[in-house]
């Protein structure tokens, strides 16, 4: 009973400490109509897909398909989708092995045959969803079971790249040869594969372990000793050398894939740094030598994610210090935060047991201009509706459809406008058609289109998405509006969208239905 009483005050306090930090966002907004909604699928010890290992290629799909089926159903508009947990491969056009996470023994193709990315793209895109191949840069195994490594995995063909750190091998930074390889390995991706951005995550180098040491004194003596004088120096150099290269390569060959990071939620704190936020927890700078806020300040990043895992008024780091701190420091670049859905299934989590925890955060995401959006891990988290919050996006918060938020400078010019309207009745509604827009440009290739409905006599206001009845991501020049009304009368808009999401004028006709 006491050991009840405890918990029974504790999330009472919980509740009131969240109400005292949210008086001000009670006020559910309406949603905007662009808006980064993404979920990570990790594929890393088969967190969210596949379920498990060695599952026939049909179950696989399977799988992945009614995942997809059910984030889209959510309004989530972004997969991050983890294709290399540990320089291995969940996609055909690799020089890695296959993952063992995907078919069992490292190395062994899915069978019958198919290719895990090729899949998810299709089947993200026809879903209206951006896919992000999400990749771990310097984590080469998970274990030290590395006499089950494929004869093909780098770390037998290259053995001189990595260091040994908690039992895992990982890629030494300090190598020119390390990093140009994991620059090819990423572009293999970008030059293969359809997809709309590359994302890492927040293993740069090693999370400290007590006890252990980090060995690379040797490489420092060999490629950074007379340049720097600090070690610590020349690991964050390292970091950035890769990022800054990583960036400039992506973008020669395909400059509409965006190239993002999701770092740990802190980069250094006030009291190490005034320039840091204000909290007491570990940061990326100093623990992990990842100067994260340098890459989106160099504009070395179309997006930064930072992890904050937090609640309102964590002691250590709160979500609301972070935020607004993140906001303060993206250098008019997006800014979406990564929120952390998997804690409300935490036993003994009071805070994030409130269920209103998370809608509160989002809600204060949506009161900063400067804020674009949200990425949750995980796609497992949301699928277990812990603590009711898919309901809450699917019902409420993400109820409208968004497109994602513009990269103005990657690219600020659309296409041009649908044309030759028409529209005829069907014996489920109304059939719209367009002629494709004039195309002026190569890059002004549509990609897409947005059909918008208003009752005649209704303010047309584009911006606003509760009139978004559809949006494609491709060129089909058709739709059927199964949801019209008999005795009704519409006006249809149609907009053109590029790769970038860019949107064109619209064209528009009027419809009386009967």
């Amino acid at each position: 009973m006491t050991y009840r009483f405890v918990l029974m005050i504790a999330a009472w306090l919980t509740c009131l400490q969240l109400h005292a930090q949210t008086d001000t966002i009670k006020q559910l907004r309406p949603a905007p109509k662009r808006e980064f909604r993404g979920v990570w699928v990790a594929t890393v010890t088969n967190i969210d897909w596949p379920s498990a290992p060695k599952l026939s290629a049909d179950k696989q799909k399977s799988e992945l398909v009614n995942i997809f089926n059910f984030h889209q159903q959510a309004g989530i508009n972004a997969i991050m989708f983890q294709v290399r947990p540990a320089a291995d491969a969940f996609y055909a056009k690799s020089r890695e092995p296959w993952s063992k996470w995907l078919t069992g023994p490292q190395g062994t193709p899915p069978n019958p045959f198919y290719d895990p990315l090729e899949f998810a793209i299709t089947e993200a895109h026809s879903r209206n969803m951006e896919l992000h191949a999400w990749f771990n840069p310097y984590r080469a195994t998970m274990d030290a079971n590395y006499a089950s490594l494929s004869p093909q995995h780098v770390t037998r063909l290259h053995p001189d790249w990595f260091f040994i750190y908690g039992g895992r091998k990982l890629f030494n930074p300090g190598l020119p040869d390390v990093r140009e390889y994991i620059i090819q390995v990423i572009l293999d991706v970008v030059k293969n594969y359809d997809v709309d951005g590359i994302h890492m995550d927040d293993y740069f180098y090693p999370y400290p372990i007590a006890g252990q040491r980090i060995n690379d004194q040797a490489t420092f003596e060999q490629y950074g000793r007379g340049k720097f004088s600090d070690i610590r120096d020349w690991r964050r150099n390292n970091v950035d050398t890769l990022i800054h290269a990583l960036a400039d390569s992506i973008h020669k060959y395909k400059p509409h894939v965006k190239f993002g990071i999701s770092p740990f939620g802190i980069w250094k704190n006030a009291g190490q740094d005034p320039e840091g936020s204000q909290t007491g927890g570990g940061s990326s700078y100093y623990e992990q030598f990842a100067d994260s806020r340098k890459w989106i300040e160099e504009g070395w990043l179309d997006y930064i994610n930072p992890q904050i895992y937090w609640q309102f008024g964590n002691r250590a780091a709160a979500f609301e210090k972070l935020t607004d701190w993140w906001s303060d420091n993206a250098f008019n670049h997006h800014l979406y935060i990564g929120q952390g859905a998997y804690r409300i299934g935490e036993p003994r989590n009071t805070a994030f047991k409130n269920p209103d925890q998370i809608p509160a955060q989002i809600r204060y995401l949506r009161n900063n201009p400067r804020i674009q959006g949200s990425v949750y891990f995980s796609s497992a988290s949301l699928r277990r509706n812990y603590g009711g919050l898919n309901d809450s996006l699917r019902n409420h918060y993400y109820r409208t459809p968004a497109l994602p938020p513009l990269m103005l400078w990657l690219d600020s010019i659309g296409p041009n406008a649908p044309r030759q309207l028409l529209a005829g009745r069907t014996e489920q509604g109304i059939m719209l058609s367009w002629q494709i827009p004039l195309l002026a440009q190569d890059k002004e290739a549509v990609y897409g289109y947005v059909v918008y409905r208003f009752f005649q006599g209704e303010q047309a206001d584009l911006s606003n998405p509760e009139h978004i009845i559809h949006i494609q991501y491709n060129a089909a020049n058709s739709f059927e509006d199964t949801t019209a009304q008999k005795g009704k009368h519409y006006v249809y808009y149609v907009t053109a969208i590029d790769r970038m999401k860019n949107e064109s004028e619209a064209a528009t006709i009027t419809v009386p239905y009967r």
